[in-house]
């Protein structure tokens, strides 16, 4: 069985940052990619960041510039650096890994706010 898990939401005021976390856990032999989508309120799941075994990011041009992915494969996490949040960032974040299938986590809340 596998798990993800992700930490790291909060409210956070225009301009300011977060980081967040998402570790699996369980069975696991590889895990190929990994990312973060967020769902706001009304609105369909979109991709904001995605990393490769190997490294290689593909941002959303929503976030590019401001918020940056990586991974440790040694600790199976992956990161999510948010930085010059705006209130249009608010949304739940939900952290995806590719290993036997798809796994999602139960998504933590970002929101951005003054």
């Amino acid at each position: 069985q596998v798990q993800l898990v992700e930490s790291g939401g909060g409210l956070v005021q225009p301009g300011g940052s977060l980081r967040l976390s998402c570790r699996a856990s369980g069975n696991i032999p590889r895990i190929n990619d990994m990312g973060w989508y967020r769902q706001a309120p009304g609105k369909q799941r979109e991709l904001v960041a995605s990393i490769t075994s190997g490294g290689d990011t593909n941002i959303a041009d929503s976030v590019k510039g401001r918020f940056t992915i990586s991974r440790d494969n040694n600790k199976n996490t992956v990161y999510l650096q948010m930085n010059s949040l705006k209130p249009e960032d608010t949304a739940v974040y939900i952290c995806n890994a590719q290993i036997y299938g798809y796994y999602w986590g139960q998504g933590t809340q970002v929101t951005v706010s003054s």
